[in-house]
């Protein structure tokens, strides 16, 4: 039987009705890790022993009777930017190759709690900064649809090894689109949610305004299940929400009817893919078929959000960078004096990605150059914003694409990173004004790559992303194809 293959709820399924033990899963699981990783390498620490005895815990707990979360005994992956309490966490960055937390972040306490089994730590752009996984310290993760393309980023390892059958989900990251732009290129699906739904306590940070955590899952019930472990309020994190999350699956299996889709025009302009735009409106005619109404909407601002986000982002990560200079923990290269060796040791272990946005980031926010850069960002980050209440005045949610092409080749834009970033065009502006967004699979191109349907609502109002996603998927099969490894 290949267990690993099977969602979080159907394996949850056959747990309570004592079919199958997490045991067996979790070793199935690993089985297929031996067997894929080779090819994929979407992990950088398969944590083999602790997963099996957790796995056995949680087999205890199980056969105890007491009722139980439906991640109990799941083998599930953890982005490598995540703390985990005795397990090496690098954030892909060879200036952190051997810390050790002593702690767990809040989300990784959060799926302890509910009984769920690491299988591993996955690859990723280094500190969360990439569209691509090709800016990790240590390795490049391949798309498993097609080895030679990459799995998007910086969540990369995570999509890979859900795509992949080498864990049953995983959590990501999503700054700019980190979660939903791999899961697009992967064919699985992705939720980004509100700011502040997730606690960001123990998640390394990259720009702490825009940072959120979510899950990766094969189907949209998966991803419902996952976020009713992963949010809920942290006192741990001053920007948590204060407010008790809804239970996500109560938003599946619901009519959309009269559901008001808005389309920005601007998300169906110049740039985008002929493929992805045929199969993205394919899809919004299918949910038009079942009831909701499509409305043509605008967001002026979209065009901006490129420049605005690459001075947000880049002056948080500046900041916030500055901690990792060889003191305390981390790497370190010696020299004869202080500041030497602060100045050998970033410049030796961070590479060249995050050089650039440390180097942009410091510039935006000198002497001189802040009114001029920074503070406007942060103005027309406001006028975004305002586009995107205004447009939910219309409409219940918006849909469009979440790349304006798929999965490219390894290579293929690393030398031209405003080609790279304008990879991100459709994500990026929904973390600027800190909504909720999913993607999910809507097709495959000629060429056999999956295409990403991205659905945004308003803040805290996930449960609308739930309802139409469901709907959507239920009547296609795209989630139910497996890539041929």
């Amino acid at each position: 039987m290949e267990l690993s293959g099977k969602t979080v709820h159907e394996l949850s399924a056959m747990l309570r009705s004592r079919e199958v033990s997490s045991v067996e899963i979790t070793r199935d699981v690993l089985a297929r890790i031996a067997a894929v990783e080779p090819q994929v390498e979407a992990y950088i620490t398969v944590m083999g022993d602790d997963a099996l005895a957790a796995a056995e815990a949680a087999d205890k707990a199980l056969a105890s009777g007491e009722p139980q979360s439906p991640l109990m005994g799941i083998p599930l992956a953890l982005k490598d930017n995540v703390c985990t309490r005795g397990t090496l966490t690098t954030c892909a960055s060879k200036i952190l190759a051997n810390f050790v937390p002593p702690y767990d972040a809040t989300v990784a306490k959060k799926l302890r709690e509910a009984g769920s089994v690491f299988v591993g730590k996955t690859n990723m752009d280094e500190f969360a900064m990439g569209s691509s996984t090709e800016n990790s310290g240590f390795k490049k993760t391949a798309n498993p649809w097609d080895l030679g393309r990459i799995p998007g980023g910086s969540s990369g390892g995570s999509a890979a090894a859900v795509s992949a059958d080498m864990c049953i989900a995983a959590v990501g990251t999503d700054t700019g689109g980190s979660i939903r732009q791999p899961a697009a290129c992967c064919g699985v699906v992705g939720m980004k949610p509100t700011y502040g739904a997730v606690s960001r306590y123990g998640v390394m940070a990259f720009a702490s305004s825009l940072d959120q955590v979510g899950p990766l899952t094969k189907d949209v019930e998966d991803a419902a299940i996952m976020m009713n472990a992963l949010a809920g309020h942290d006192p741990l994190d001053s920007t948590s929400s204060p407010g008790a999350p809804p239970d996500y699956t109560s938003f599946l299996n619901k009519d959309v009817k009269g559901l008001r889709i808005g389309i920005p025009k601007e998300f169906f302009g110049e740039g985008l893919d002929e493929e992805v735009a045929g199969l993205v409106r394919g899809a919004i005619a299918q949910l038009e078929k079942s009831g909701a109404v499509a409305v043509e909407v605008e967001l002026p601002t979209l065009p901006y959000g490129i420049a605005t986000y690459y001075l947000c982002a880049t002056a948080e990560a500046s900041s916030n960078l500055a901690r990792y200079i060889g003191m305390g923990y981390g790497a370190r290269v010696e020299a004869d004096n202080i500041i030497d060796m602060y100045t050998r040791t970033r410049s030796q272990c961070f590479g060249p990605e995050v050089k650039r946005r440390i180097m942009l980031g410091a510039y935006a926010l000198s002497a001189g150059y802040y009114d001029a850069y920074y503070m406007k960002a942060l103005r027309v980050r406001t006028l975004i914003k305002r586009d995107f209440d205004q447009a939910f005045e219309k409409c219940d949610l918006l849909m469009g694409p979440t790349m304006p092409t798929p999965a490219f080749r390894f290579g293929e834009k690393t030398d031209n990173p405003l080609a790279m970033y304008l990879n991100d065009i459709y994500t990026i502006t929904t973390n600027l004004a800190g909504i909720a967004g999913i993607s999910l699979p809507c097709g495959f191109t000629s060429g056999k790559l999956p295409v990403g349907l991205q659905m945004i609502a308003p803040a805290f109002e996930e449960g609308r992303l739930f309802t139409a996603a469901h709907a959507y998927e239920q009547s296609t099969e795209w989630h139910r194809r497996k890539p041929s490894l």
